[in-house]
This record gives C-alpha cells, sequence and structure tokens, in this order.
C-alpha cells in the first residue's frame, strides 16, 4: 500500500479510526481572514501617507508592493487562487478607495463600498480594524489615552465610524464583519500614574461602543499588546486590561499570537478566555523574539494552536485572522505560506485521534499520551493535504513556488511611491 496517495492515507488513517473525509469536510467551512496589509506594507491609500508609524513597522525592499486599491485586491486574488477553500480579507481604516480625501474621524462606508462590490463578486467576506497609528494625531504613541481630550475624541470618532462602516460592510455582504480596535497606547519609560491612563482608555472605548449595531452583522474586537517599539516600559492596552474589559462589555477578545511573552504558550489562553467569552478572534502571526510580525510557518506553535482549536471544540466560537507583514519576500507569498500553513496546522488537528489522546490523559497514563503523540507525527498528513488541493484546483509542492515566480515577475516593475 503507497501511503503517499490519497487512498492509501485514509486506509491509514482509519486504521487509528480517523476519517478523513470528515476531517477534509471540517476544513473546508473554517475561512481565514488574510490581513490586506501584509500586501502593502501597512501603507494604505490616504491621500496624505506618513508610513508606518505608531506602533508598527516594516523591513525590507522586496518590489511590487500594493500602490493602489485595484492592485492590493489583484494581489489577494492571485493568493486566493492558490489557497484552498474560500476565505476573507481584513481591511484596514486606511484601505479606501475614493477619491475624495477625508480625514479618519470623517471615514464613511461609502469610502470603502468598492472593496464590498469586489467581495461581492468573490462570494468572500470581509473584516475591519479602526487604524490607530500611522497619523499625526498618534502624540507621543498615545491616541484613545492620551491626556488631550481632543486627541482622545479624534480617535474616539474614528473607531465609532469604524464600528458603523463595518456594519454597513457586514448587512451589505449578510454576513458579520468583526470590526477590531487597537491602539499603540503607551510609555517608553517607566510611568508614575498607570491608572491615570487606563481609566482615560476605558471611558474613551466605553464612548466608542456606546451606540448598539445588530449583532448579526457586527461583532466587536479589542487587542491587547505586551510591548513595542516606543512603548517599552507600559503598555495602556494590556492583556490584562483588555481581557477584563471584553467580558465585561461582551465583545470579542482579539489575540494576537505576537503579543506575549516569548515564553508564553498562546494555544494555552484559548481555553482559558473561552470560559468567560462567547467568541475570540485571532491575529496569528509568528513573533521572534519579540512581536516582528514574521510569515507564520508550520511550526510548534501554530501546530498547538490549531490542536487547542480542535480539541477544545471551540472553532465555532474562533474567528481566525492573520497578521505579519514583511517586505523581504513577495507579498502574496506571505499570504500563501501564511494561510496555507495556518490550514495545514488545522487538518492535522483535525485528523488525529482524539478521543484516544483524550482518554489516555483522564486514566492519568501519561506514557500512552505520548507515545501516541510521537508515533503519530508521522502519519500520512501531507498526501490528505494534497487531496485537499487537487478538489479545490489550489496548486501544491513546487508548482506553489512556480506561480508565485511568475507572478512577481509580473507586478516586480510597479513604482513603489509614498
Amino acid at each position: 500500500m503507497n501511503s503517499t496517495t490519497y487512498e492509501g492515507a485514509r486506509q491509514v488513517f482509519a486504521d487509528w479510526g480517523i476519517d478523513t473525509e470528515a476531517a477534509l469536510a471540517a476544513l473546508g467551512v473554517i475561512p481565514i481572514s488574510l490581513n490586506a496589509w501584509q500586501g502593502d506594507d501597512v501603507m494604505g491609500f490616504e491621500a496624505t501617507k506618513g508610513g508606518s508609524t505608531g506602533g508598527t513597522q516594516v523591513t525590507g525592499n522586496m518590489p511590487g508592493r500594493a500602490n493602489t486599491p485595484d492592485e492590493l485586491r489583484a494581489d489577494l486574488d492571485f493568493a486566493m487562487a492558490q489557497i484552498p477553500g474560500t476565505h476573507r480579507v481584513n481591511l484596514q481604516a486606511f484601505h479606501i478607495d475614493t477619491d475624495e480625501a477625508p480625514d479618519r474621524d470623517e471615514l464613511e462606508y461609502r469610502h470603502f463600498s468598492r472593496w464590498v462590490d469586489w467581495a461581492k463578486a468573490r462570494g468572500i467576506g470581509l473584516d475591519f480594524n479602526a487604524t490607530c497609528f500611522s497619523h499625526p494625531k498618534v502624540d507621543d504613541m498615545l491616541t484613545l489615552a492620551h491626556p488631550d481630550k481632543s486627541i482622545r475624541d479624534f480617535w474616539i470618532e474614528h473607531c465609532k465610524r469604524s464600528r458603523a462602516i463595518a456594519a454597513e460592510i457586514g448587512r451589505a455582504l449578510g454576513q458579520v464583519t468583526v470590526n477590531n480596535i487597537w491602539v499603540p497606547d503607551g510609555s517608553k519609560d517607566i510611568p508614575v500614574d498607570r491608572m491615570a491612563a487606563r481609566r482615560r482608555l476605558e471611558a474613551s472605548l466605553d464612548e466608542v461602543f456606546a451606540e448598539p449595531h445588530d449583532r448579526a452583522y457586527l461583532r466587536d474586537a479589542v487587542e491587547p499588546k505586551l510591548f513595542g517599539i516606543g512603548v517599552e516600559a507600559m503598555t495602556v492596552g494590556s492583556a490584562e486590561f483588555y481581557l477584563g474589559y471584553a467580558v465585561r462589555k461582551g465583545i470579542l477578545l482579539c489575540i494576537d499570537t505576537g503579543h506575549f511573552h516569548p515564553t508564553e504558550i498562546v494555544a494555552d489562553k484559548v481555553s482559558a478566555v473561552l470560559l468567560s467569552l462567547d467568541e475570540i478572534m485571532l491575529h496569528v502571526s509568528r513573533p521572534m523574539r519579540w512581536d516582528s510580525d514574521h510569515v507564520i510557518l508550520l511550526n510548534d506553535d501554530i501546530l498547538m494552536l490549531a490542536q487547542e482549536l480542535v480539541f477544545a471544540g471551540v472553532l465555532d466560537r474562533t474567528r481566525i485572522g492573520l497578521d505579519f507583514f514583511d517586505a523581504t519576500i513577495s507579498r502574496p507569498a506571505a499570504w500563501i505560506i501564511g494561510t496555507r500553513a495556518m490550514q495545514k496546522a488545522l487538518l492535522r488537528a483535525l485528523l488525529l485521534p482524539q478521543d484516544r489522546l483524550k482518554a489516555a490523559e483522564e486514566r492519568l497514563d501519561y506514557t500512552t499520551r505520548l507515545v501516541l503523540t510521537e508515533e503519530l507525527k508521522d502519519l500520512p498528513f501531507g498526501a490528505v493535504w494534497a487531496e485537499y488541493c487537487a478538489r479545490e484546483e489550489a496548486p501544491v509542492g513546487a508548482a506553489v513556488l512556480a506561480e508565485i515566480d511568475a507572478y512577481q515577475a509580473k507586478v516586480s516593475n510597479r513604482g513603489n511611491t509614498e
């Protein structure tokens, strides 16, 4: 029996009591939200662009960055053609597509209607993010927690409008749009009054979320962070702050896998927070020593995260999105590599003998648990993945690189103007 073919692999898994068809069916209905900001180096399309500042940093100068919404959509179209399944796109508020020049406290749904038309034509969903960075009013790394009320009011209005836009996008597409809020607010050196800053952030968020929206079309999320460049000493919106706020307000906690201490296991947080929350949003990234937003790989961290989602039975309560930006490689390639890695991790988790592993743990038989965990690594997961790609008409193996190389050659002559 050749286990490298799908039928051979199917039998191998069946011997372990695993139905590969059921696993493929489960994987096929899990959408992943591709982060639009990977394609434009977190620049956006506002009339005046100041570059990635206020808590974001992109490195590299690979030719081919998207400079217009049309170029970004073309890149997303290409990337999604190489990724099996139907997915979503996660926009920032600065990804406007309009002939107008609104400031961020003036944004309206019409500035994004072309994105909605594009998504409708492809049968995909959109998610949204308030863009509280790369703007002159990100003053000394402070926005919603700024001591100056006029600056707070500007960002409160921006976040309110982002929620309204996201709700209208969801309504137009007939499905839920998640609107996420992350702010870079913090202190470079040791503060003396953390409480004042956090009270200001809490009061600002209370104003942002004061207006109710239909949950059939909008879900709100808040995103914590450990630290960033310029806020090494204290981040106002820490994990503890936002977890408490999300529980009190009944909104989603956005767990970014790069926003924690390097020794923390993010997979461990999923079941812990979902005892108190209805849903979570994931921003899956790969930190290297800090929140460096590397493209995710099929590594232990991602495998553990996917297994936790599957074994805890919380896939239906988790909205999976990506969050990385790397200009040292082909930008569409980053989406392709990252999304496929997340899918492969989920498929591997779906192809594990969950009941057998849990039973060993329940009876405190850690020897059996460890032996099984190691032996299961030899199962022919790759053959099942190749079958999924074939059914979805997506390339595998060297064919993926050939597609990326051909596309990169087409876009490498774009003018990457600021």
